[in-house]
């Protein structure tokens, strides 16, 4: 395993993290699935032990993963060990009418993190993220107010925002133009760059940036197919159609499993890789729910040649867009 700094925090972090969200099991919201399927909390414990053998330090969890049963885990097998990095989420809950709310004022953002303290079995969380906090609500100031009290009170080390998926750049420039929090966690893959401009303006501030969705979902692995289905509780039975995975398919056919044979590699490889190829990038944190996963994700992986890793930025223009237009409907 190798390491990265995160930005200017001092935390050294292992360059694949460990992505909780699955483990969290298959948590339900009303009628919208919130989690990957059911779990194994047996097979979880042996997946989070397997992590650690492997050298992974960084562990992202959050409070609505499993409605905190992924921090439930996460307190059994790693508890208050030092040389663990844990990060967090706090802002999302389930609301008087079974929906999903959105809360980020200062008192829930206080008790959502004291309750995860609980959970994890920590002293202070060492990266707390705002989960859901839209650019009106940092203007409003109370998320930002509950993140400097926290600090302040020693319950977390650090804080940053967890940017959302395909408009990372209005949060992400409000925080730096303040010079407030001190990371970013973004969606990065082969498909989805869009984050990539505000990825490099936040790394050369000094903020630690954490990648997420390196897979796209498992689009990336090359292991669907159309006619594939979900388990009951996958949120991506809401996400994935049969559209959206054939023209996957045709892209990995002709652009990536060509580059991945030349690096003897397979796909998921292939598109950890990219992530890591960019040098802005200090974890990216990757689902893993069992030990055979740990070990294929943790493998060693390619170093990808300059001219490579450009090729592969340059099919988000024209190779990836219709995909992108699939997926997010714009």
């Amino acid at each position: 395993m190798k390491y990265r700094n995160f930005g200017d925090t001092g935390l050294v972090v292992s360059e694949v993290g460990f992505g909780c969200w699955a483990i969290g099991g298959a948590a339900q919201v009303g009628s919208i699935p919130i989690g990957w399927g059911p779990t194994n909390d047996a097979v979880s414990h042996q997946a989070l032990h397997a992590a650690l053998d492997a050298g992974i330090n960084f562990f992202d969890t959050a409070d609505f993963y499993g409605l905190g049963h992924s921090e439930v885990l996460l307190g059994e097998v790693l508890g208050n060990r030092s040389d663990i990095i844990i990060a967090t989420k706090g802002g999302q809950k389930v609301g008087s009418q079974n929906e999903i709310e959105h809360n980020n004022t200062k008192r829930w953002l206080i008790e959502a993190c004291e309750q995860s303290l609980k959970r994890l079995r920590r002293e202070a969380i060492d990266y707390y993220q705002l989960h859901v906090a839209n650019l009106e609500s940092l203007k409003q100031g109370e998320c930002i107010d509950a993140m400097q009290t926290l600090q302040a009170q020693g319950k977390i080390r650090f804080w940053g925002h967890s940017l959302f998926t395909w408009k990372p750049a209005p949060e992400a420039d409000f925080l730096m133009d303040q010079r407030l929090g001190h990371g970013f966690q973004l969606a990065l893959n082969a498909i989805n760059q869009i984050a990539v401009p505000t990825m490099r303006q936040a790394f050369a501030s000094g903020y630690g940036i954490i990648a997420r969705m390196p897979l796209q979902f498992g689009l990336l692995t090359g292991s669907m197919r159309p006619g594939s289905s979900f388990v009951p509780g996958d949120h991506r039975s809401m996400r994935i159609n049969d559209n959206i995975i054939q023209a996957t398919m045709d892209v990995l056919r002709t652009e990536m499993v060509p580059m991945a044979k030349q690096y003897n590699t397979n796909l998921a490889g292939l598109a950890l890789a990219f992530v890591l190829g960019f040098p802005e990038v200090a974890t990216v944190i990757v689902g893993m729910r069992h030990p055979q996963q740990v070990a294929s994700n943790t493998k060693s992986l390619p170093n990808l040649s300059d001219s490579d890793h450009q090729y592969l930025q340059s099919l988000m223009a024209y190779k990836w867009q219709p995909v992108l237009q699939l997926i997010t409907g714009i």
